[in-house]
């Protein structure tokens, strides 16, 4: 049975430190002088009022939890921070409808960037800094986020990891998981200044250069735009965008050990980011050919047919979904280049989402062995990356995961096609959701809200989101009859 004390302790920890964020938007309102900002201040007293009321409930609890425990925890702390997440939006009027306010929320703490905003411009500073904050906080990871900053897991910080972590494998910086998430989120806080700090030099205001730098280090892709990254008109703000889409994107593990620690060679060696990189140049040169080689629109240079490409690429696979121009009218044979690398997504131990491109390699090498294994049949062929040999338990989880990620994505878009969407949308959608990329094709191309799905259709897609982010187990787990028995 779950340990009921400590569940409301850490869940009563958790919503005293989304109080403290709600109050930074608050406080961001008050400068701007907005007139909405009490919709702030009754979130802020909710929240706080139900996390007294889980600490009271949780005092004395003792620190001992079980992998049981770690999953029910995580899976309910995001469902509970989008519930709070969304009372803003509500409160303020900007949203009216609560499907879509919790669909707007999840969708930014799972760092997915779908939205159902028509008018985001009509947002005030406040909510549109929350907005972005709500992907910031989700990029890492929310439970990841409080390991950071308070001791209050004890032992059970190990579980946490496990079913918070992206990627078929944990990477750990010391010992102590809390030491781990404080120098991955130095990392990840140094990207946010850095980002916002070219933004300034590309003449981006400090509201909007902060807010796209959170969204853009989270791989979210919220702007505080409707038409997105392309209101700037900057090929330089493009570019600087595009840099820290894919450095955001790459296993922070080997950032932190390439420029902390010095060891540069990871960069060279790392089969992941090498593989992550052709893919990258591959997509670019096709997409790039593409747009410069149609005679069906207004021809581009051969620079702004690089830069449309290599950042809508960059874009799509680091799920990060910002838009500089409508892709939806580009080459069809494009839509299938895009299609691919929104599934395929980025590195593990990144914020992006996707299937991982460290699975890909795996799933690669794996059938190159089976073709080998009929040449050979008793040849013992080991699956290596990075010079680590791939256990037989990690080769079944990948082929587990792979199964249940394409099953869930065809399931969905059947149900969608039953809501009233075309093939294309419902598959579109499906994967979009699913690896928390934002921006799908058709009516829910980047040109496009969400706005026009369903109340249930919405409720889908937000669960979907939470699957894709919290990779699939660590929610299907707790739908199974064998997850609730005594022990």
């Amino acid at each position: 049975m779950i340990n009921k004390k400590l569940f409301f302790k850490i869940m009563g920890s958790l919503l005293f430190i989304e109080a403290g964020l709600l109050l930074l938007s608050l406080i961001v309102g008050l400068l701007y002088h907005d007139e909405e900002y009490m919709s702030f201040v009754y979130s802020i007293l909710t929240a706080a009022g139900i996390a007294s009321i889980m600490k009271f409930y949780g005092r004395n609890a003792e620190n001992r939890m079980s992998r049981h425990d770690g999953y029910i925890v995580v899976s309910v702390a995001w469902v509970l921070f989008s519930l709070i997440g969304m009372l803003p939006y509500l409160l303020s009027g900007y949203i009216t409808n609560v499907s879509m306010a919790f669909f707007e929320t999840m969708s930014g703490f799972t760092s997915t960037g779908a939205t159902i905003l028509d008018n985001i411009e009509e947002g005030t500073h406040a909510l549109l800094f929350w907005r972005s904050m709500t992907q910031w906080i989700g990029g890492l990871g929310i439970v990841f986020f409080t390991i950071a900053i308070l001791p209050i897991f004890g032992l059970g910080e190990v579980k946490l990891f496990a079913a918070e972590a992206t990627g078929p494998a944990r990477s750990k910086l010391h010992p102590r998981i809390s030491t781990t998430a404080k120098r991955i989120w130095a990392v990840y806080i140094g990207l946010t200044l850095s980002c916002a700090g070219f933004l300034m030099l590309g003449g981006v205001s400090l509201y909007d250069s902060l807010c796209h730098a959170m969204t853009c280090t989270a791989t979210g892709g919220f702007s505080t735009y409707q038409d997105s990254v392309a209101h700037f008109h900057s090929t330089y703000v493009e570019y600087v965008l595009t840099i820290f889409m894919f450095v955001s994107s790459i296993n922070f593990s080997l950032i932190y050990f390439g420029i902390f620690q010095k060891h540069f060679k990871r960069f060279i060696t790392d089969t992941e980011l090498k593989w992550f990189i052709c893919i990258i140049l591959g997509a670019t040169g096709i997409c790039m050919y593409c747009l410069y080689s149609d005679h069906y629109q207004e021809p581009l240079s051969f620079e702004e047919s690089f830069r449309q490409a290599i950042f809508q690429v960059v874009s799509l696979i680091t799920t990060t979904g910002y838009a500089s121009a409508d892709y939806c009218l580009w080459p069809h044979i494009t839509w299938s280049v895009l299609c691919a690398v929104m599934f395929m997504g980025s590195c593990a131990g990144s914020t992006a989402g996707g299937f991982k491109i460290i699975r890909v390699v795996m799933l690669t090498k794996n059938a190159y062995n089976e073709f080998k294994h009929i040449l050979h049949p008793n040849a013992v062929l080991p699956i290596r990356v990075n010079n680590f040999v791939i256990s037989n338990s990690v080769k079944s989880t990948l082929l587990a995961f792979f199964f249940i990620y394409f099953a869930t994505t065809m399931v969905a878009t059947i149900i969608y096609t039953f809501m009233g969407l075309s093939f294309s949308e419902a598959i579109g959608v499906s994967l979009s959701c699913i690896s928390n990329v934002g921006p799908s094709f058709g009516r829910f191309g980047p040109a496009f809200s969400w706005s026009h799905l369903s109340d249930a259709a919405t409720w889908l897609s937000s669960f979907l989101m939470l699957l894709g982010r919290l990779e699939i187990f660590s929610v299907l787990i707790m739908l199974t009859p064998h997850f609730w028995r005594r022990r």
